[in-house]
């Protein structure tokens, strides 16, 4: 496999610069208390050595994952790959992919014991050795993939357009992305894209989010969803190279649906959560504004219905409603952080 110099300086500074998560120069780590408490339950089964040596910025792990094909890209040392083996099952599958070495030998060398732990006859999840951006050359197929999730790894890549065409490719129809990466308030002059410590600890491959918009757009997904959203804080070594740029962890949720529009439509909708998930039995939390508490009537966009209706969350909600009768806009809150609004609800 043949890197680029951005790949080999960031292979560089996970492989051999940082040594465990305390080395990080910013607050975008995710502390341990913001894990949602059934990931919290599988981590107290996860090796030390991987969860020290973990660099993910969010808990991009989605519920109701029993039984699903998982990948999750930039596994590092495989904290959120064992999550999601436990999470599926023995009858689901997990693929890690990454490009260090270093990384990939610690997440492999603790593969029995992680088996063992979780009670499985056989492993469930292996691990990649390759890029992002090229899924094709792992032989990981066409709409092959339920979920996939990423952790403060997107933004290392110089090709982001190449990597969201190939997570479009892998992910079978209503599958989701759930991903948490670092965004920045504004695009970032040449000098800080290229300064190695800032791409290193995320920062100088941060997208400005509107660009990520655009992106999603151009590979034909016209809306995704914040889930949560917290500024970085800085060491002063940074902010200083940075200046005033703001930088946000911001997981975020998307499918792939080919009907859904480019604004939220009203069709008189409403969705209805029956409280089926295991992990949510009161409440089911789509994005930022849309929590919808068991047996309660919401109204919802035309958008907002398909995520619902046509993924593997259907099961789970009524649907009251169809697209035959168009309202108009739907009168939806803005998105955290965008200037636009345009990605919805």
């Amino acid at each position: 496999m043949e890197l680029d110099s951005r790949q080999q300086d960031v292979k560089n500074y996970y492989g051999e610069v940082l040594q465990s998560s305390a080395d990080l120069k910013t607050s975008a780590c995710c502390p341990i208390d913001s894990v949602p408490e059934h990931h919290r339950n599988v981590l107290s089964d996860i090796h030390a050595e991987i969860l020290d040596r973990f660099y993910g910025c969010g808990s991009p792990l989605p519920v109701a994952l029993e039984g699903c094909r998982v990948l999750d890209l930039g596994c590092g040392t495989g904290r959120d790959a064992y999550v999601a083996s436990k999470l599926v099952g023995e009858s689901g599958h997990v693929i890690g992919v990454d490009m260090t070495e270093a990384q990939l030998d610690v997440a492999r060398r603790h593969l029995d014991h992680q088996m063992e732990q979780f009670g499985y006859d056989q492993p469930n999840v292996r691990f990649e050795h390759g890029t992002i951006e090229d899924l094709k050359s792992l032989a990981i197929e066409d709409n092959s993939i339920d979920v996939v999730i990423s952790n403060c790894v997107i933004n290392l890549s110089a090709s982001k357009h190449a990597v969201f065409s190939e997570i479009f490719r892998v992910l079978a129809v209503g599958g989701e992305l759930l991903f948490a990466d670092i965004f920045a308030d504004r695009r970032l002059p040449e000098h800080l894209q290229k300064d190695p410590v800032l791409v290193g600890e995320c920062l100088g491959g941060a997208l400005y989010i509107e660009d990520f918009r655009r992106l999603l757009r151009q590979v034909g997904c016209l809306d995704y969803r914040v889930v949560e959203t917290s500024e970085v804080q800085l060491e002063s070594d940074i902010r200083a190279k940075v200046g005033d740029v703001r930088f946000y962890s911001i997981t975020i949720r998307a499918f792939k649906l080919s009907d859904l529009e480019d604004i939220c439509e009203d069709y008189g909708q409403q969705a209805i959560y029956r409280g089926s998930i295991e992990e949510s039995p009161d409440s089911f939390v789509l994005d930022d504004h849309h929590e919808f508490d068991a047996g309660v009537a919401v109204k919802v966009c035309g958008n907002t219905a398909a995520m619902l209706q046509q993924t593997r969350y259907a099961s789970h909600f009524e649907i009251n409603g169809d697209t035959l009768n168009h309202l108009g806009a739907f009168d939806c809150a803005p998105m955290v952080v965008s200037s636009s609004g345009s990605s919805c609800c």
